[in-house]
Order: C-alpha cells, then structure tokens, then sequence
C-alpha cells in the first residue's frame, strides 16, 4: 500500500527506460531526471525515498550531486545508490566516502538492482517521520495534522503547517528565506522571499498561546531559526 518512490537519474535514456521497467515490476513508483540539476529539483520536490544516481553525467557529475545533497541537512539523510561503468575499488570507495549507501558497476541485472535497493530502504527506513513531534508542549502530529499546545488546539493554515514542521524536525539551525522557499514551498514555486515574512507572522500569531512564538527566531542579516533555548528575557 506505501508505494515506495526511486528517483532515476542517468543522461542515458535507454538505461532510465530499463531501470524504470525493472522497478515498475517490483512495484516502486519511478522518476526520472537525465542530468543534476533537474534531479536536484526533484528531490526536493518530491523528496523520493531513494535516488539511482548515475556517477558519470555531462555538467555536474553524480558524485557532485551526491556530495551537495549530503552537504544539505534536509537531503542528507536521502538513500543514494551510485550507478557507474567504473568498477575500480578507488572509485567505489571515493562514491561511499561522499556518502552512498551502496555502489552497483554497470552492467548489472535488474534483479540484483531490485534486491540491493530492498536492503538500502530497509537500512535507512529505521526512523519513521509519523511520530508527533513534541517541544515543550507544543506538538505536532504528522498522522492527523494537528498542531497543539499544551492540549489547547492551534489553527493553523497549510503553508505555516509546513513551515512548522520544517522548523520542527530541523531545529537550532539558521534558513535563510530562500533555503526555506526551497525546502517548504519547493524548487518550483516563484514566489517573492518576503513571502517567507508573511507566513512567519501567521505562524507565530498561531503560536502565541503560552507565548510559544518565541521559538520562532529572527536571526538579523542570516534569516530564521526555531530554537526552544530562548531565555524569558530575550526581545
């Protein structure tokens, strides 16, 4: 029933057309991107549950992509497979010190593709994202979508909905509004950067009982950061 999501990435469209086939049958709902940048906006559009990297690409190859989305806290924790006609151990090593969770050499059979890839998702799917995630008595549960505070509930628009649960499972680290239009609004999306003001008012409006919108924080110059460390006497 939780159709999991691959992300293919290889310029080649005939390997994109075989790997898709292959995870098509095993059951895996597929995307493609044929080069670095497109792939990068559908990660953080879509956020797959494990990407098929290709290590060779014209423009940025796989292993940059690789080292900028673990370089990222919110692509960090994305399952990478790299896929390359390089079978030297240098190479494979270099591919799992960037950070993939496993390396497969060209030509491979999709059954051998398929059981690898069962065995990254079962690795890294340890930790489920349905917990409620609780701050001082504000919680937030992902399963029924709402937020409260103290039991007391807070009505809250789908945008700020986002954007608190952003802030919430990435906590004491400063977004600028451009990274938060990325990762809340995606890659896609155009809009203005002080839309991000907008919202961040509502938000702590919708926070303001027991005075918990002051875990929402304007850092000056930098952008916004949810801290739960603020002292009482803080502005």
């Amino acid at each position: 029933m939780n159709q999991k999501t691959i992300l293919v990435v290889d310029d080649e469209t005939p390997i994109r057309d075989m790997l898709r086939v292959a995870l098509e049958m095993a059951e895996y709902s597929v995307l493609e991107a044929e080069d670095a940048q497109q792939a990068h906006a559908i990660i953080i559009d879509a956020k797959p549950d494990l990407v098929l990297l290709d290590w060779m690409m014209p423009g940025t190859s796989g292993i940059e992509l690789a080292r900028r989305l673990k370089r990222d806290d919110v692509t960090k924790d994305v399952p990478l497979i790299m896929l390359t006609a390089k079978g030297e151990e240098d190479n494979k090593v270099q591919g799992l010190e960037v950070g993939a969770d496993d390396y497969i050499t060209k030509p491979f059979s999709p059954r051998e593709l398929v059981a690898r890839l069962k065995a990254v998702l079962r690795r890294t799917n340890n930790v489920s994202p349905s917990e409620p995630i609780n701050v001082e008595g504000l919680c937030l549960d992902p399963i029924s979508h709402r937020v409260t505070i103290n039991d007391h509930p807070v009505q809250i628009g789908p945008t700020e909905y986002r954007l608190l649960e952003f802030f919430l499972t990435h906590q004491e680290r400063v977004y600028t509004r451009s990274q938060l239009l990325d990762h809340v609004w995606g890659s896609n999306v155009y809009v203005e950067e002080r839309t991000v003001d907008v919202h961040i008012r509502r938000l702590r409006k919708a926070l303001t009982h027991d005075d918990h919108d002051r875990f929402i924080q304007t850092v000056r110059g930098a952008g916004y950061r949810f801290s739960a460390k603020v002292s009482a006497a803080a502005p």
